[in-house]
């Protein structure tokens, strides 16, 4: 009993040290983020319109801020297990439990326990609260600066360009200019198909408005085929997109909650929209937890080495650059899915399972021999 006690308070003492260390550098981390994007702020300010008041923008950056320092979150653990295991093996403690015939895995374990509690809580409690915060953002930056994110495909040259399958049939919408974030259009042309995929209607409208389940037109031409121009003052044309769903969801991935990815990426695939971002931002926070693990194990790996040895700031640094390589890589895996060269699953999954494999048979080669 006493040993299972003993057990027990070691593992709650490192946990706390770890928790602490791990939160600790997730505050530095969002502290550095808040300055940097605060000082973007104000140069956008100037550049753009230059009477934006500051503390608006303080406050915009305010609520950018969770769905930036989401991203810094593996790095905070995986520094936070660094600085602890270098204190632990600086002040001998971890050479004492060492010679108590306590393995790595018994001191190891609770950071990996605590670094995945982490990811659980940051995907399904800290993402939705982030995701709000950024939609927020979005909708003040575009009321101050005059302009938003567009959940349509838009080059500077030919406009914006959506394709979407209504309840009239298949349609392609083409706007000169949009305005409220997508909500609405001016010069609008639309090619409406039937069920076939067969040309039945062009449509010239001067502007589009959108409601709920449809777009209303107005000043419009209709041409269909086999019929004479008619002109109309209103015309409606069906869709499955909503203005909530456009204005809140639809601008940037980091704006969708981890609970509403899934319901978007059939809405995106409904409208026509590529939902190729959505499965592997929806994948990338499935694996959240997983890649906090394998940062641990990754500082473990490098950091366990006593003080008496030597060269531990070299230990250190590798085990930063060890990181920041599976950081690279987990970059490179997730392009390859945005370019629709592997399946969102396998940009998110791959790398965490390689990673982790390596560390753990560099683990067990020092361990086990």
């Amino acid at each position: 009993m006493r040993g299972i006690s003993a057990g027990g308070t070691l593992a709650r003492y490192f946990s706390a040290r770890f928790l602490v260390a791990m939160v600790a550098m997730f505050l530095i981390c969002c502290v550095l983020i808040f300055f940097v994007d605060f000082i973007e702020m104000l140069r956008r300010s100037g550049k753009y319109s230059g009477d934006v008041p500051g503390i608006l923008l303080a406050w915009i950056t305010l609520l950018r801020l969770p769905s930036f320092s989401e991203l810094t979150l593996p790095f905070a653990v995986l520094i936070g297990t660094i600085a602890i295991f270098l204190m632990l093996s600086r002040s001998s403690e971890l050479v004492v439990l060492r010679a108590a015939g306590i393995s790595v895995w018994q001191f190891t374990l609770p950071a990996m326990a605590v670094a995945f509690l982490l990811g659980v809580l940051f995907v399904l409690l800290y993402n939705p609260v982030a995701a709000t915060a950024r939609s927020e953002a979005e909708r003040i930056y575009a009321a101050a600066f005059g302009k938003g994110d567009s959940f349509l495909q838009t080059s500077k040259r030919s406009g914006a360009w959506l394709r979407e399958d209504g309840a009239d049939g298949p349609s392609v919408v083409h706007a000169l200019q949009v305005l409220n974030q997508g909500l609405e259009l001016n010069g609008v042309s639309v090619f409406q198909y039937d069920a076939e995929h067969a040309l039945t209607e062009r449509i010239e409208a001067k502007r589009a408005v959108l409601k709920h389940g449809r777009w209303e037109l107005q000043e419009v031409w209709v041409s269909a085929v086999g019929q004479e121009p008619a002109f109309y003052k209103t015309y409606l044309l069906s869709t499955y997109l909503t203005p909530t769903q456009v204005k809140d969801s639809l601008g940037t991935v980091f704006s969708i909650s981890f609970w509403e990815l899934p319901n978007f990426i059939q809405i995106a695939e409904r409208a026509g929209l590529p939902a190729t971002q959505y499965r592997v931002q929806y994948h990338l926070l499935l694996s959240r937890p997983f890649l906090l693990v394998t940062m641990v194990l990754i500082a473990a790996t490098c950091s366990l080495k006593g003080f008496r040895f030597g060269n531990v700031q070299i230990n250190a640094i590798i085990g930063l650059a060890a990181g920041f390589g599976f950081f690279v890589f987990s970059e490179i895996s997730r392009n390859f899915a945005m370019s629709g060269l592997t399946s969102a699953a396998a940009a998110a999954w791959i790398p965490v399972i390689v990673a982790a494999s390596l560390a753990l048979t560099v683990l067990l080669y020092k361990e086990d021999g």
